[in-house]
């Protein structure tokens, strides 16, 4: 992940195989819908215009991680508003739609922090009201002035995570403790290993196993962590994001390089299943809400707002999608089984370890050319 002056589509934290579209799914959840009550416009130049009528449908653009009808189901009832949901599949789907002007029906988008910036370079995204908000001043210290966005001028912290493996318990064991074990194990593990499709993070690991930041700029760091990949490439069956876990499974493979959202919601049905946060440490993502510039219904996205900072709310969603939430009103009110989940929300000590993928400045064509000699290595 970086952060670009220019709108080149870039790899993402949840980059997929291609850069084309993803299928978009709708969700559309049948409720009664009822006015909202009034509330001041954003005076901002570069906010949406209030729309006349406020019994419109909320159409949201979102990840699938956040697609759960319970939590829509409760807006509605707590609104009136119906909402009507697609899921994309990558960050870089989200914005080329939005680029193409196929995005012109939403007024709720989901994206990770980086792409939040790099919204706010292609001037994207309306100016947040403040002043329409409430509870703002929930949000856990980390997250009230955050690098991507300061001040949250523009977007809404919804929730954050890790990146680690995940793999079987009845496979492997002992499991992995930091990112060298698949590195030590390559001969045993040989194409049952899959990691992100992704440069920074992917990069950033080997980074990390070396003992350098992952989101280091010198060249001699970068290059022997590009080397120190191929050196295992033989043993990677695929670099993917998503769609592994079936055959993580089905016992097809045995380690994944994950993310937290993922790495924390399968064990929950499958406990054979363990995700681990590399002791040599990691990165920390944030995803957010935002109000594109094109917001047809902004007083409703303001309601999806203010309705997932409401503490009640914000644990429910955790409870329901197993994320960990900024909100610390929110964590306050988790049963102890999740907060005491320390791969959910690790403490300190571990985060102490991780990073925020920052940008890397003319360093960024160096990771996209040395990635492109991995994947082909």
């Amino acid at each position: 992940m970086s952060y670009r002056r220019n709108p080149k589509i870039r790899p993402s934290r949840r980059r997929f195989l291609q850069y084309s579209l993803a299928a978009l799914s709708g969700v559309a959840l049948t409720n009664c819908q009822q006015r909202l009550a009034s509330s001041p416009g954003d005076s901002s130049d570069d906010a949406p215009d209030a729309p006349a009528a406020t019994d419109e449908p909320l159409h949201i653009y979102t990840w699938a991680d956040y697609a759960n009808d319970d939590v829509f189901a409760r807006f509605t009832e707590r609104t009136g508003i119906e909402t009507v949901v697609d899921i994309y599949e990558a960050n870089e789907a989200m914005l080329a739609r939005m680029l193409a002007g196929g995005g012109g029906q939403y007024s709720i988008l989901y994206p990770s922090d980086y792409m939040v910036q790099e919204m706010l370079e292609l001037d994207l995204l309306a100016t947040i009201d403040h002043s329409q908000l409430e509870g703002l001043d929930r949000l856990s210290q980390r997250w009230q002035d955050p690098l991507y966005d300061a001040g949250n001028a523009h977007s809404v912290p919804v929730s954050w995570g890790t990146t680690g493996y995940i793999y079987d318990t009845r496979r492997l064991s002992p499991g992995p403790e930091d990112w060298d074990f698949a590195w030590d194990n390559r001969s045993a593990l040989n194409r049952q290993i899959t990691l992100l499709d992704d440069p920074r993070e992917t990069i950033g690991a080997a980074l990390k196993s070396l003992g350098y930041s992952y989101n280091s700029t010198s060249e001699d760091e970068i290059r022997a962590a590009a080397d120190k990949l191929k050196e295992l490439r033989p043993a990677v069956r695929a670099f993917e994001s998503f769609g592994w876990e079936d055959r993580l499974i089905n016992g097809d493979l045995r380690l994944c390089m994950t993310y937290s959202i993922v790495g924390n919601a399968l064990p929950s049905d499958h406990p054979n299943l363990s995700y681990i946060i590399p002791a040599s440490g990691s990165s920390v993502w944030t995803d957010a809400m935002v109000i594109p510039k094109t917001a047809p219904n902004p007083e409703a996205a303001y309601a999806w707002i203010n309705f997932m900072m409401e503490p009640e709310n914000a644990a429910f969603a955790v409870e329901q999608l197993k994320f960990a939430t900024p909100n610390q009103d929110a964590f306050d009110q988790l049963p102890n089984e999740l907060k005491d989940n320390d791969k959910l929300f690790p403490g300190e000590d571990v985060l102490s370890t991780c990073e925020g993928i920052a940008p890397v400045g003319e360093a960024t064509q160096l990771y996209d050319d040395l990635w492109t000699e991995i994947r082909s290595a």
